[in-house]
């Protein structure tokens, strides 16, 4: 029987792909395969797989849409490619963090609250409205008045009255946690107005706001404080908006409380400037809303019952119990319902997010736990011809759950789809059917594919990859001796039962444990937030925690402006030309006028995809051309912009253009292994693992006894691991102690203490099940992190 035309097109064809630094790159990817991409952290996985296949793929599904709808939808560019065919619709599960916004939930992040609350309103006894009624983003609202309606001809005043029962509770909002402001961080009260009593950023008697408290009349600028009448004290402070007249300009006061709630606290934290999220986090503090008790929901939702449960219980259980539960319920006129919500349910557990609850705030995921999150609504699709793209589905599991991980890709694959997997571990890279390693090296270096074919070729295949694929990281014949110990003691946060610990000093010290165990709990909460962080200065001044919250940067921000090296160079420009340093930088007075420093010219064509031409004017450079006339060593500021790291250091280190300053930076960054990258290179290009190595060389300088980094292997390549513990090792030589969340096996072997936390996640965990050296866990082989770390050493 001849074969049909259709079944012929069983690869996905890229040809001449250019998208950042690739270089031409043609592939073919074999349909309903599982082909890992590989490759050193820079290479150029990334910008094949997401820029390139994915967005392609994504593109060319909202064209089906009209016009209309497009208007509405992320407009898209046109990758830079030559040709794709064999393209099938790319389902993308990456790692970008759920949003912060502290009504996002775990829960209605998934679907599951929607479900769970349609439950409760046909189940729940007493029956107290729709869905609507158990959700805390609703609020209750009545209403009534008069309406005007055209009937026969005649116009007719009607008096109608509304009511919607929302499920929020009122004193919180539905946040859960209600703000108080500490009074003596807003002024001192010793002071008058006048001598500057106000400590809140921004808030000087010099501009609008000395006008305003000068000029309002409620109190006297120059008393002090503390000789206000109580009238005058509410005035201050919490006066509502009043329209006031000031030297004949109308003008609006309001008290400072209601001002600062409106402009800090209702944003993001971690959005704010850096002095101003200190001051945040120095005057405010959060406790639990005392009418909910942090379940968000008002008293209405939470009398509404099934078998003594409220849905504030069942959002408050961990998940793998509340899958049992739902099990457990029995009733035909909801039976569809049930069915769906204990899939999703058991979804949860079956990936290994068994130990979360769907109260959880979303913005407090992991970026490993946010992508398993992403995959619960994939796992039980009917779809199939489709292409799954997945960017290291690895991060954040322990060797112990990469094994179910791995199931569940090849679960996917074998219902006729088509699974993209960006990996560097190489437990993952053994399942592939295909491999496609990109590199030689990083950043303009790589970009070309260097080997295509299966793992056992990719090992006898002599690139990075296939050299490293088979290292093991030994057990250390010496290890440190500690030099002191941070006590903590009775950590109870999130599933920590009562948790005494030494962590120890001066030594590499590695905190592990299967996902959901305790770790951070245990080192963000205790060691870096809490009173253990107090005693830290035997070790010397303070933690520096490097967590793997995202760089926050637009498409002006690049490694220089993001690690502080522009000012040293635009002082060093300014010194030796005799001008202004702000003329050094596109985003100040030396900008190209046309393009405004951005170095392209970007066009909006509504629902089409926006054109982005380089800019004429300044040829990309961003700067004026007057400004490129001055020099520093023979070179321009944009010419200095384009050098990569390691160009920049030698060019700083001596000769004419010798600046210190610059030189210890770009130090950092070569150090971390960035050596790479060019100085001007947008951080919206830059790949995750660059992200947090540049994160890491900024935080180098912070002068800490204790470093605190949260899993530092995210994003990097086997060759680049030992990079990593080689930096590791000399910030531990240099005097400081240095504690890492881990699950890389290599960086628990290189370990000089292990604590290691379980045995299980969620309620299983929370216990320290082992303290020791890396040698005693092998021989212990007493936990599941035991077990398999002395697989991985071969002992």
């Amino acid at each position: 029987m001849s074969m049909a035309a259709a079944d012929s097109h069983d690869l996905i064809r890229v040809h001449g792909a250019r998208e950042n630094n690739l270089k031409d790159v043609s592939v073919e990817i074999p349909k309903r395969r599982l082909t890992v991409f590989t490759g050193v952290s820079g290479s150029g996985k990334s910008s094949l797989v997401f820029s390139t296949i994915a967005a392609e793929s994504q593109r060319l599904i909202n064209e089906t849409y009209s016009a209309f709808v497009q208007g509405f939808m992320p407009t898209l560019a046109r990758p830079d490619v030559d040709v794709l065919e064999g393209l099938t619709t790319a389902i993308i599960v990456d790692q970008q963090r759920m949003g912060g916004d502290p009504r996002s939930t775990v829960g209605t992040a998934t679907d599951a609250n929607a479900m769970l609350r349609i439950l409760f309103s046909r189940l729940g006894r007493p029956h107290i409205g729709s869905s609507r009624a158990f959700s805390f983003n609703i609020p209750s609202v009545t209403g009534a008045g008069a309406i005007t309606l055209e009937r026969g001809g005649k116009t007719v005043k009607e008096r109608r009255s509304f009511t919607v029962t929302g499920g929020m509770c009122s004193t919180c909002e539905g946040r859960g946690t209600v703000s108080d402001i500490d009074l003596t961080q807003l002024y001192d009260d010793g002071k008058s107005l006048n001598e500057g009593a106000l400590t809140i950023p921004g808030y000087t008697m010099d501009g609008w706001y000395g006008r305003i408290f000068r000029g309002c009349g409620f109190f006297d600028p120059d008393k002090p404080i503390r000789e206000f009448t109580e009238q005058e004290l509410h005035d201050l402070l919490h006066r509502e908006p009043t329209k006031i007249k000031v030297d004949g300009i109308n003008l609006t006061y309001e008290g400072l409380i209601p001002k600062i709630q409106k402009s800090f606290l209702s944003k993001d934290v971690d959005s704010l400037q850096p002095h101003i999220r200190a001051f945040v986090e120095r005057a405010t503090t959060f406790g639990t809303c005392p009418d909910c008790d942090g379940t968000r929901l008002n008293a209405g939702a939470r009398s509404s019952k099934i078998g003594g449960i409220s849905i504030a219980d069942a959002c408050a259980m961990q998940i793998s119990d509340l899958a049992a539960w739902v099990r457990g319920l029995e009733e035909p006129s909801v039976a569809p319902l049930l069915a769906s919500l204990r899939q999703t349910l058991d979804s949860f557990v079956e990936i290994g997010l068994g130990y979360l609850a769907l109260d959880r705030p979303s913005g407090t995921l992991s970026g490993g736990e946010a992508q398993r999150v992403k995959m619960i609504r994939h796992l039980g699709s009917s779809l199939t011809d489709t292409t799954y793209v997945f960017d290291e589905p690895t991060i954040g599991l322990h060797p112990h759950d990469i094994q179910r991980m791995n199931e569940l890709l090849l679960r996917l694959r074998d219902k006729g789809n088509t699974v993209l997997v960006v990996e560097h571990k190489p437990e993952m890279i053994a399942i592939a059917d295909h491999v496609v390693d990109l590199g030689p090296g990083a950043g303009s270096a790589g970009g070309t594919v260097c080997f295509e074919g299966t793992v056992d070729d990719l090992r006898a295949g002599g690139t990075v990859t296939g050299r490293h694929l088979d290292d093991r990281a030994a057990l250390k014949e010496a290890v440190r001796r500690p030099t002191g110990a941070l006590e903590i003691r009775g950590a109870s946060a999130n599933n920590l039962r009562d948790v005494d610990v030494d962590i120890p000093l001066g030594v590499l010290c590695v905190v592990t444990g299967v996902a959901g165990s305790g770790k951070s709990s245990l080192v963000h909460g205790s060691l870096v937030n809490g009173s253990a962080a107090g005693g830290a200065g035997g070790a010397g001044a303070g933690v520096v925690a490097i967590d793997q919250a995202a760089i926050r940067g637009s498409r002006r921000s690049n490694p220089a402006t993001y690690s502080g090296l522009l000012d040293p160079i635009r002082k060093a420009f300014a010194k030796a030309n005799g001008v202004k340093p702000a003329l050094f930088s596109a985003n100040s007075e030396g900008a190209c006028p046309t393009c405004n420093g951005a170095g392209v010219v970007y066009t909006d064509l509504a629902m089409m995809a926006g054109v982005a031409t380089t800019c004429e004017e300044c040829e990309g450079k961003r700067f004026e051309a007057s400004v490129l006339e001055y020099r520093l060593g023979g070179r321009d500021i944009s010419e200095v912009l384009a050098m990569s790291v390691a160009e920049a250091e030698a060019f700083f280190g001596d000769g004419e253009a010798r600046t210190p300053a610059a030189h210890r930076v770009l130090g950092r960054l070569a150090d971390v292994g960035l050596g790479y990258l060019t100085l001007g290179q947008p951080l919206t290009t830059l790949s995750g693992g660059e992200r947090q190595r540049l994160k890491l060389a900024t935080h180098l300088a912070e002068k800490g006894g204790v470093y605190v980094l949260d899993e530092p292997t995210t994003g990097l390549h086997l060759a680049d691991v030992e990079q990593l513990l080689g930096l590791l090792d000399r910030l531990v030589d240099s005097g400081k102690s240095v504690v890492v969340i881990e699950h890389h096996q290599a960086v628990m072997a290189h370990a000089d203490w292990i604590i290691d936390l379980g045995p299980g996640a969620g309620h299983d965990g929370g216990r320290v099940v082992f303290e020791g050296t890396p040698a005693e866990l092998v021989a212990a082989r007493s936990t599941l992190t035991g077990r398999h770390l002395a697989e991985y050493v071969g002992a």
